[in-house]
């Protein structure tokens, strides 16, 4: 099905029904429908239209799912683009995809103006505010998408023939492992995923409809997981511009919400609030969290405080993007992603290619509806990333008789000293459970006697008083000395990409010149 399609879908079997809501405004489908038409228009008499690029980058509101439906619509091409990125970052990105327009905010259009000079090409630039000192950018064409699309008719608008094979989105990845990708993913890998997820939350008594809260980046594929499953399932989404755990406290409470995505940096701050109790938060029953590992004590403590799971899921943009979770009516294990989602096939194998025995550490490789075609541009990567239709991650898992998956680490964050495998996960759990540390994250830096020597960044709890030779010691209680950190560099914040993943390219990067306490 093509993604431009679920708004019928969506009005057939729901009809009209409030499908956003931000600040004190409320959304329809239809709305929605109207806006992507006349974004879909616009587009079309700027002659972007069948496979250009347009980059969407904006902080979350109700027009980066109208963009997206709208771009999609004129049968273009969307490269979601997180709007806290680097003017050299974005630079980049245009300069790859060669986006022929960018749909931005007047908040974030001087960081969109600066990534865009030197181009081979000039972009036009789509505003969905206001701005007041056009004057300001003499050389560039500047539209404010509501004056333009007033006079347009959405009855108007002509779709052009689509296939499901059509690349829909290009999503480049964080470059937290070196040059940023693009990954491309059609609309037969959007719907597959959004369409597993459907066929497992359908099975509630409530058929899954309800409310959720997009707290995560919308410029970026979980937009699109968020816009897709709304569709199908016929639910709501209170989308924020930032995260703000009152906000949150009351949103859950305003609109019953049951469940939504997280990452553990929010996670934490929700666990860390001294205002949890004067919200009505009973109707919580699951958050999901992905982009990085949670230490089981944070789930412990997540469940004792509101009475509420955390279900821990995988993911990656080259399966757009989920491959496992857990789900209603399954055991939740502690430290586990849950079981691969219907429509997935998953192994787990050794340097070779064969599979390792279950319960044994291996690379997990994929493939399915839902995998990329390969990387923009890129045929060599594509080759070595994708092999007889199996996506290999990248990712060291193991998996149970019930299969079940349990990530131990990326491969390219696994630590090798004096020639023995140091998984990072293992020391972070432990660390995690000291009563002074609030979060953790484990490196691996050269070293000329050992090859690579541990070093454990951590975050203490507010008011709390630890020293690195403690924490040392308290590891090896737990673990065998060659797995426990030589240093501990204390931090006052871990650096996350948008999605909140750990860039440990950059703790590295910090720890070489850091002047913060180190043991």
């Amino acid at each position: 099905m093509l993604l431009t399609n679920l708004i019928d879908h969506t009005k057939d079997h729901y009809g009209e029904y409030p499908f956003l809501y931000f600040e004190d405004k409320e959304y329809s489908n239809l709305d929605v429908e109207e806006m992507a038409k006349k974004i879909s228009i616009l587009l079309r008499n700027r002659n972007i239209a069948d496979g250009e690029r347009v980059v969407v980058s904006m902080p979350n509101c109700p027009e980066v799912i109208f963009s997206y439906q709208g771009i999609l619509r004129s049968r273009s091409i969307v490269i979601p683009v997180m709007f806290l990125l680097h003017p050299n970052e974005v630079h980049f990105i245009l300069n790859d995809s060669k986006a022929k327009a960018i749909i931005t905010s007047s908040q974030v259009l001087p960081n969109m103006i600066e990534a865009s000079k030197n181009l081979s090409y000039k972009p036009i630039f789509i505003i969905v505010d206001s701005l007041e000192n056009k004057d300001a950018y003499q050389g560039f064409e500047i539209i404010e998408l509501y004056k333009e699309i007033a006079s347009i008719n959405a009855s108007q608008e002509q779709l052009a023939e689509a296939s499901e094979n059509d690349v829909a989105v290009i999503l480049y990845t964080s470059g937290t492992t070196g040059r940023p990708k693009g990954v491309m993913l059609t609309h037969k890998n959007l719907y597959s995923s959004a369409k597993s997820g459907y066929e497992l939350s359908k099975e509630r008594e409530d058929g899954g409809r309800g409310t959720t809260l997009g707290v995560l980046p919308l410029a970026h594929v979980y937009g699109f997981s968020a816009m897709n499953s709304c569709f199908l399932l016929g639910s709501s989404v209170v989308i924020f511009p930032k995260f703000d755990v009152d906000q949150i406290f009351a949103s859950i409470e305003k609109y019953k919400v049951r469940s939504f995505s997280a990452v553990p940096a929010m996670l934490y701050a929700m666990v860390s609030s001294p205002n949890a109790g004067n919200y009505d938060l009973s109707s919580l029953e699951s958050v999901g969290s992905g982009s990085a590992a949670l230490p089981v004590a944070v789930i412990e403590a997540f469940k004792h405080t509101f009475n509420a799971e955390i279900r821990e899921g995988y993911g990656l943009s080259e399966a757009a993007p989920v491959v496992a979770a857990h789900r209603d009516g399954m055991p939740i294990k502690p430290g586990s992603v849950g079981i691969p989602i219907p429509g997935i096939q998953v192994r787990v194998v050794d340097e070779n290619g064969n599979d390792v025995p279950r319960g044994e550490i291996g690379e997990l490789i994929v493939k399915g509806d839902n995998i990329t075609p390969g990387y923009y541009g890129l045929e060599e990567e594509t080759k070595k990333a994708i092999r007889e239709g199996w996506l290999y991650t990248g990712d060291l898992v193991t998996m149970d008789n019930d299969d079940y998956l349990y990530i131990v680490d990326r491969k390219k964050d696994l630590i090798i000293r004096g020639g023995f495998n140091v998984y990072p996960r293992d020391i972070e759990e432990v660390l995690a459970k000291h009563e002074a540390v609030a979060e953790v994250a484990v490196i691996g830096i050269p070293d000329e006697r050992m090859g690579e020597e541990i070093v454990a960044c951590v975050i203490k709890k507010p008011g709390a008083t630890v020293a690195g030779e403690e924490l040392i010691a308290y590891s090896q209680q737990k673990l065998a000395k060659y797995k426990t950190p030589k240093r501990v560099l204390f931090l006052e914040q871990l650096p996350r990409n948008g999605v909140g993943k750990i860039l440990k390219r950059k703790l590295r990067d910090m720890y070489e010149t850091t002047d913060s306490p180190v043991s």
